[in-house]
Order: C-alpha cells, then structure tokens, then sequence
C-alpha cells in the first residue's frame, strides 16, 4: 500500500496568520504584559476534551510547585477542524501570535504530518501525544518527538502475544478505511511477513454502515481463532457487541486507540471485557493509579489513554523547559536525552524522536486494563 506524503510549501505554512477559535482556549489573556510560559496543544476538534484535560492538570500541578522561575506556564489549545491545512494555521498563529515556546498535538496522523511540517520550518519542538504513524519520523525532523509507541512498536508487541506466545495461526485483521487505521493494519502486515508468518487475511469495512453480520459471516466462515482491531472506536465497539450478540468468542486484540475516552463511555468499556490491548509499558504501574485518582476528582471521570499521554507528553515539555530554559534548541537537545518516569511508563526518545521500548498488552476486566494471563 503506497501512502500519500503530506507537504505544504513553507510560504504557504509562514502565511497563515489570522484568526483561531477562541473558545478552545485553555487560559484567558491577562490584562497587562504577559509574563506566562506558553505551551500550545493541538487537539483534533473541540470535542477532545481528554487531551485537553490532561494537558490542563499537568499546567496545574507545574504551577502549583513555582511554574518556570516564578512564572506561570499556559496552556494555548487550538483545534484542527476545518478546511484541509486549518492545522497548519492554527500552529502557526500559536507560534508567531501567541509566542509559545512548544507544541503538543492529540489528533490523527494527516494532521501530525502538517503540525511536523511546521515544527520544521519554525525549527520548534513538536511532541505528538496521540498518532502512532510510523512515517512521522521518516522525515527525520530534530524536532519531532513522540510519547505513544507507534504502529511498528505496537505490531511487534501484538506479534509477540499472538504467534509466539499463544501460537495463533488463523488470525484475521479487520479495519476501517481511515488514514490511521491503514497505517496500523500495513505495519501489523509488514511486520508478519517479515517475520516469517503467513500473512493474515484482512477484512475492511465503511464506517458509514456499521452493519457487520456480513462480516462475522466471513469470520464463521475461515474458522479463524482470532481478530485483530485496527478500526475507530465506534466501530470496533459495534463490531464487538454484534459479535457478543451472536454468541461467537473469539481472542479480539487491538491497539490502545480503541479506548479514546471521548469516543468510548465507561460503560462502553463493559463490552470490551476480555479483549487484549496495547496499552503502556510494564513500568506504568506505580505512577498511574494516582493520576486516575486525580484525575476523576478534577474532571469526574475516569482518564483513559488521550489523557495519559497527554498528560505526560505536556510534562515532559515542562520538565525540558525547567531544565534547558525557552530556548528552543535547548530543549529539543533536553529532550534528546531525556528519561522521564511517566504514568505511562519509562519515557526517553530514539535518534528519529520514537518512544523506546516495545510497548505492553493488557486484557479488560471489569472496565478497566488489567494483566493479560500467562
């Protein structure tokens, strides 16, 4: 499958100024000078409140400890939505209008590519906090960064825990046409195939029309022992509860895009008992409970994975500027050689910004990610 590449001529990017939502944002302007240190966060639309939340609490307990020298961090938020290239814009205008020293983004991989672009030709830091396209760090950027193992990481893992450890040779890949979805399912495939492992058969669906029994039909059909997941949560979600219906059991495995707690409800997550995610690194144990605790207190729900990861990606970038300065390249050298202990485990960065580590899996019990049995 050949994926299209993203470019937008930089006098395009340099000349998008103007306007930006101005309900999004975080913070509202003081009166007087501003003596605040700006973070932007790029969110997908404003209904991605996790990111936004997460992000929000890392600023919170940044300032409660003294924020940079004395001075409060911000948090700018700005949305994608739109015309193609809105992206673009709204990183710019935070950049050259609201002067922030860093860029955040929780949205899809179009989008990363246009945020990337811009980070490029602005030479600062872009940590992306969502996307798992692999290609972001093809570009070889200095100042692209990732918190989130990316799709070559996350079908190693998956790889792993279904040929090796459970010895599963019938295994069907099931997905929806989105640009993210794609770049999941190809990864898996590659991944397969180099390994040596017969290439599983793959099944793709339109998120339009949500009526999967011809599908399940398929399933019955290949006798196949288990399904992999690379669809959008509404999706995957309808997937799992016609399969339910249908009384068929099957080991479901998919990546941690399938919790995004703004498109998944609590209650949701009863359908999805038993399924095998990726999720975070084993070391995230000790971290998260308390930021879930935290979490739900502040915002009276339960996080999931957009707000983790925000959360650490926005603290990884107050931890490079409290050690490194507003200087832009001193903290993307900070970054460069940064061990942070996260919630969602031990964090520190390739010489392409790719999370290392091979990401772990665990199985939902009673809503929420517990071990997978050994």
């Amino acid at each position: 499958m050949k994926l299209l590449k993203f470019k937008i001529p930089a006098c395009i990017i340099l000349a998008f100024l103007g306007s930006s939502d101005p309900g999004i944002q975080a913070i509202q302007k003081p009166d007087g000078p501003d003596q605040s240190v700006k973070i932007g966060l790029l969110i997908s639309d404003s209904r991605s409140l996790a990111a936004k939340q997460g992000a929000e609490m890392a600023i919170k307990k940044a300032n409660e400890i003294g924020g940079f020298k004395g001075k409060p961090f911000r948090l700018i938020v700005r949305t994608m939505e739109g015309p193609w290239g809105s992206g673009s814009k709204e990183a710019v205008n935070m950049i050259f209008d609201e002067k922030v020293v860093a860029l955040l983004g929780s949205h899809n991989g179009r989008n990363a590519h246009l945020a990337e672009q811009v980070a490029a030709k602005t030479r600062k830091v872009f940590l992306s906090a969502w996307s798992g396209d692999p290609t972001l760090s093809q570009a070889f950027v200095p100042w692209y960064f990732s918190c989130v193992p990316n799709d070559n990481q996350q079908a190693d893992a998956l790889m792993q825990e279904i040929y090796h450890k459970r010895k599963i040779t019938r295994i069907t890949v099931i997905s929806d046409n989105s640009y993210d979805s794609k770049l999941a399912l190809e990864s898996f495939v590659k991944k397969t195939k180099r390994a040596g492992n017969e290439a599983p058969k793959q099944i793709f669906y339109d998120n339009i029309n949500q009526d999967f029994n011809g599908i399940i039909d398929q399933i019955n059909k290949a006798e196949i022992e288990g399904i992999i997941l690379f669809g959008q949560p509404s999706g995957s979600l309808r997937l799992i509860q016609q399969l339910q219906q249908r009384k068929i059991n099957l080991l479901i495995f998919g990546s941690f895009a399938l919790l995004d707690e703004d498109e998944i409800s609590e209650q949701d997550l009863d359908y999805f008992k038993n399924i095998i995610l990726i999720y975070s690194d084993k070391s995230a144990v000790s971290k998260y409970p308390a930021f879930s605790e935290e979490f739900t207190n502040t915002y009276g729900r339960k996080p999931g994975p957009v707000a983790a990861y925000s959360f650490d990606g926005m603290n990884l970038l107050i931890d490079a500027i409290k050690n490194s300065g507003t200087d832009r390249e001193k903290i993307q050298n900070y970054l460069s050689g940064i061990h942070y202990a996260g919630v969602t485990g031990s964090i520190q960065f390739d010489e392409k910004g790719n999370r290392m580590a091979t990401p772990d899996l665990k199985k939902i019990k009673n809503g929420m990610p517990g071990a997978v049995d050994k």
